[in-house]
């Protein structure tokens, strides 16, 4: 039946175009933005995961800063506990060399006594942002370690965050290597008694130096890990929120001519009453 009331065709064309027409502003919208899902409206779940995912990711971030920091101190401290080991090796010679009884002790100990003003010198002054791994007081508040934030563990999809350090001790050099005890040397039974007290503290460097080296070995290693997690989870919120380019310019090609159809099926549908004139001539 046909009605110049109610043009029931021109109403089924007017809503196909409304609804193409969002379709189309949604198309628009990705593209233009970027995002598939911007906004809480576009999809709340995916939404909601993607927002937990990317304040993981800025925590990671920062974590990141902190891990390069820690692993600067470590650096530092670990340089100069080579350095240290360096320094006694040489004063190991020069105490070999006055275990013979034709050398000028003196002299030798005048050089041990320059070698120890150097270690200490590298202890006070191997620190990094205030922090010294090789004192026995690590950030001048009587801290025997220092702590670095190494990771977020998340249990459960909303579930509560944990934070997670890695904790490096001093090697403490300023009471392990008190070098006031070493022996002076003045004839060969005391170089005898200093060779084996000079043993002990290289051993005691060695070891710390061993230590800080697999400390640093391990937040470098952390460092690399947190990099490659904040890849992932940045390409993970990409898979879930960013728009498929491909995709939405194959859509917007096919709603630009639904489009068409539409305000042409309109048109078509608008002008039917007027044929119904027809009937009265």
């Amino acid at each position: 039946m046909s009605s110049i009331l109610t043009n029931n065709g021109a109403m089924v064309a007017l809503q196909t175009l409304k609804s193409v027409n969002d379709d189309l502003n949604t198309t628009q919208t990705s593209i233009s933005t970027g995002k598939e899902v911007g906004s809480a409206k576009d999809n709340a779940a995916v939404w909601a995961i993607s927002k937990t995912m990317e304040s993981d990711v800025a925590g990671f971030e920062a974590i990141e800063e902190g891990l390069a920091v820690g692993e600067a101190t470590v650096a530092v401290a670990s340089a100069g506990a080579e350095q240290i080991v360096e320094k006694l090796t040489e004063m190991k010679e020069l105490i070999v060399s006055a275990q013979s009884e034709n050398v000028d002790h003196a002299k030798i100990q005048t050089d041990i006594d320059s070698k120890v003003e150097q270690i200490t010198a590298i202890v006070s002054a191997a620190q990094f942002n205030g922090a010294n791994l090789l004192a026995s007081d690590v950030d001048g508040n009587g801290a025997s370690s220092m702590g670095v934030l190494a990771s977020l563990d998340r249990v459960g999809a909303g579930g509560a965050v944990t934070a997670v350090e890695i904790s490096i001790s001093t090697v403490d050099f300023e009471s392990n290597l008190d070098m006031t005890t070493l022996t002076s040397i003045s004839d060969t039974d005391s170089a005898a008694s200093a060779l084996g007290e000079i043993e002990t503290f290289l051993q005691t460097a060695i070891t710390g130096a061993a230590a800080l080296g697999a400390s640093a070995a391990r937040l470098e290693d952390q460092s690399e890990f947190v990099g490659n997690l904040v890849d992932a989870m940045t390409q993970g919120v990409s898979t879930m929120t960013d728009t498929n380019m491909e995709e939405a310019s194959a859509r917007l090609s096919a709603l630009q001519t639904q489009q068409d159809l539409a305000v042409q099926s309109l048109t078509i549908a608008n002008e039917a009453p007027g044929s119904l004139l027809q009937l009265f001539r």
